[in-house]
């Protein structure tokens, strides 16, 4: 079987759900033949998808622009909404051209939605898996714009035109999309190890892919407290750590963590909390699809609000105390990655 998987590169969230799909379809499917296009950095999706796979280094989607991890960019998604849309007819047939071409016996896309459009143009099955979907941002963002029906009613077309639009559980309600099927979480499990770091707590800051920084440098020293964070923060605190000098992937190093700083994203939630890592988070800027993520988390995991003043001035150490204190919930299972591949199966 020929699968096209095309993954958004808005964040790194996208490829914690579509990794361990494709690895449990290959464990189902020994001779899968797999080509994905993404954006994500070749290293990023060669660490996370197990079988082999041919790599078209491109986008088709954008999602948001964004000023950094926490705030989208409005005006400059706006331009790139309207710039992508211009001669969207065209686009669908360019992308319905390519995949014939490339001749994928079904199509997986997590969360772009041209590659929908030109499936089904193309005759090619399709299926789309995400707890979200961009018409929705679109509609929350720009449904009040003069200029926003026509590119909201192609959007929405693209996603309607998809077999069936996997919804992750938790995710957004998604009430337009008539086929519209919940599977379990998807989240990757990680094997908990000793970092060899000494006594104290090791509490990682993961902002999902994005070029968002902490003043972690000016922060305080917390007795028995160090920060795992990306060496590009090149920080000079003297409790910080590069996260890449642990040697393991991003899983491992979130399952052997004490704890998880990030902000509300379906991979980092999903995976804390199916390997038992509580969680700090910072709330996003009038982003829809947190709160049912939110909601979750806090059934499924210990976790805690943080103020984004806590974050610039470092006073964390209340906020860790009462985190770590909370009892913990039962982890959920994470089925809905062998779900998704039998699903996937059952279209072709």
């Amino acid at each position: 079987m020929h699968l096209f998987a095309d993954i958004t590169a808005h964040g790194l969230g996208h490829l914690a759900i579509s990794a361990p799909i494709l690895n449990a379809l290959a464990e189902i499917t020994p001779d899968l033949r797999l080509t994905v296009r993404s954006r994500v950095p070749e290293s990023k999706l060669r660490e996370r998808i197990v079988p082999p796979f041919e790599l078209i280094a491109a986008a088709s989607d954008f999602g948001y622009v964004m000023h950094d991890a926490l705030r989208i960019d409005r005006e400059a998604s706006a331009a790139a909404y309207r710039a992508a849309h211009t001669d969207w007819p065209l686009r669908v047939a360019t992308e319905a051209d390519f995949l014939r071409a490339l001749a994928p016996d079904v199509v997986l896309s997590n969360v772009a939605y041209l590659p929908l459009a030109g499936a089904k143009l193309a005759g090619i099955p399709a299926l789309a898996v995400c707890p979200l979907n961009w018409a929705d941002l679109f509609a929350h963002f720009f449904g009040n714009e003069p200029w926003a029906a026509p590119i909201h009613a192609q959007i929405l077309a693209a996603y309607r035109d998809a077999d069936t639009f996997l919804r992750l559980t938790p995710g957004m309600p998604m009430a337009d999309l008539p086929r519209l099927e919940s599977i379990a979480p998807i989240a990757a499990r990680g094997t908990r190890h000793d970092l060899g770091l000494g006594t104290g707590r090791n509490i990682l800051i993961a902002l999902g892919g994005f070029d968002h920084r902490l003043p972690v440098d000016a922060w305080p020293r917390l007795p028995g407290t160090r920060w795992l964070l990306p060496a590009a923060w090149q920080c000079r605190h003297p409790d910080a750590v590069a996260f890449e000098s642990l040697n393991l992937g991003f899983t491992d190093l979130l399952a052997s963590a004490d704890a998880v700083i990030t902000k509300p994203g379906y991979g980092t939630f999903a995976e804390a909390a199916c390997n038992g890592t509580p969680v700090l988070y910072q709330r996003r800027a009038d982003w829809p699809e947190q709160d049912c993520l939110i909601d979750w988390l806090q059934t499924h995991d210990r976790c805690r609000e943080v103020c984004a003043e806590r974050l610039q001035d470092g006073q964390l150490g209340g906020d860790i105390d009462a985190l770590l204190a909370l009892p913990a919930p039962p982890r959920p299972q994470p089925d809905g990655a062998l779900q998704a591949a039998r699903r996937i199966l059952a279209a072709v």
